[in-house]
């Protein structure tokens, strides 16, 4: 299973890590840390050295609750980083992290590679076609209403089969649009319960069943530290145990904030699987 990165093609018959960097001043973890260009290329080159593939590039914040951002807002955050990363790294993959066909656009425009967008087109009805046009991987994830309403929309039937049909759904529409490379993410903590998140990890071998690549991003969150009721400061270790656990059932990408620690599961997984 591979998938085109300007011409690159890369394996995720061998799963990869990719890195996050929130570039936003309230992101429920990292919010604010990166807020001169010195901090944002330190944390790319550290996460570059630690095992990262990808580097995943956000701009507006998608907590739950979290201030809404103008299109112009985010575009003056997230162009300068795309341009000093590609000066600095000019072998990184970068991720863009948005919902907007017009970010999307120029972020791809000035070097970087992949679009992943929490709403699957459904913020922005010109996302499908844009992605469509600039030919560049594209991850869909699930969610019900937007970042200020999703905790309001947490009624399931069968989650896993409601997300199935979602994906089937986009994934039908972006192929008949000609799009080749597709990875799905269900979203975990986006519209659901605690219970639903782990009903979803559970079953994500399912998800192998629309035969793309799957993310997998449990950093951190709330799913982790409430269940244990720490704090995301301490939910390293239950995001370690979780990451495992979604490798072991399928995932092709792990969305990471802590890299080194993900590229060692990994390691510890493939060899487990050498010998299964």
């Amino acid at each position: 299973m591979t998938i085109n990165c300007s011409g690159q093609l890369i394996d995720l018959s061998t799963p990869k890590i990719m890195g996050i960097l929130n570039i936003t001043p309230d992101s429920f973890f990292d919010g604010g840390k990166y807020a001169d260009m010195d901090a944002v290329l330190n944390q790319t080159e550290l996460m570059l050295a630690e095992g990262a593939t990808f580097i995943d590039i956000g701009a507006y914040s998608s907590r739950p609750g979290a201030k809404h951002i103008s299109e112009q807002e985010e575009l003056d955050r997230i162009v300068p980083v795309v341009e000093a990363i590609q000066k600095s790294f000019p072998n990184a993959l970068l991720s863009i992290d948005t919902f907007r066909s017009n970010v999307a656009k120029a972020c791809i425009t000035k070097g970087a590679h992949i679009i992943n967008d929490i709403s699957a087109g459904n913020m922005d009805k010109h996302m499908f076609e844009t992605v469509a046009e600039l030919q560049v991987p594209y991850i869909i994830m699930h969610m019900k209403g937007t970042p200020q309403t999703m905790q309001q929309h947490q009624t399931y039937n069968n989650i896993t089969a409601e997300v199935l049909k979602y994906f089937s759904e986009k994934i039908f529409s972006l192929r008949k649009l000609g799009l080749n490379d597709i990875i799905t993410d269900v979203g975990f903590g986006f519209a659901k319960t605690m219970d639903h998140n782990y009903e979803l990890l559970a079953n994500l071998e399912m998800f192998q069943s629309l035969n793309v690549p799957n993310l997998v991003g449990v950093s951190r969150k709330s799913m982790i530290y409430k269940l244990l009721e720490t704090s995301p400061l301490e939910a390293l270790n239950g995001t370690t145990v979780l990451n495992t656990i979604a490798l072991l059932n399928g995932a092709h990408i792990l969305r990471v904030h802590d890299v080194k620690e993900a590229a060692e599961s990994l390691r510890l997984v493939q060899k487990i699987k050498q010998h299964s």
